[in-house]
């Protein structure tokens, strides 16, 4: 995966998207579950994903929405991705387009006129 597109939860420290779906599902260990809750205490990310899929009636099909979000995602940001950075490419090719083009004008031109000149 590219670098621009990394999972959130794996940089900032906080549990993974995994254990935060086990959590509200209610497959944690005990203390598994009381760690989650002293980081929840500490960090309103992690809180507010949390809020949010505890809104969620069903939650089986948690992750399979959370998958296709995140497919979702990443294919847009992708597109920009790439979109930001045609522009760039284009322009360059464009000015070396334009550069061969007046090259060969005036080539054209002096040799026409080299030649008309000196005969």
């Amino acid at each position: 995966m590219n670098e621009h597109f990394k999972d959130i939860f794996v940089t900032t420290g906080c549990p993974s998207q995994q254990q935060l779906l086990d959590y509200v599902q209610g497959r944690l260990t005990p203390e598994e579950q009381h760690e989650i809750e002293m980081h929840l205490s500490d960090c309103e990310l992690c809180s507010e994903a949390l809020e949010g899929l505890s809104a969620i009636q069903e939650k089986e099909k948690i992750p399979a929405m959370v998958r296709q979000m995140k497919w979702d995602l990443m294919k847009k940001l992708h597109k920009r991705y790439r979109r930001n950075r045609r522009p760039e490419n284009f322009n360059i090719s464009l000015t070396v387009i334009v550069l061969v083009i007046l090259f060969i004008i005036l080539a054209m031109f002096f040799g026409f006129h080299f030649f008309t000149h000196h005969r």
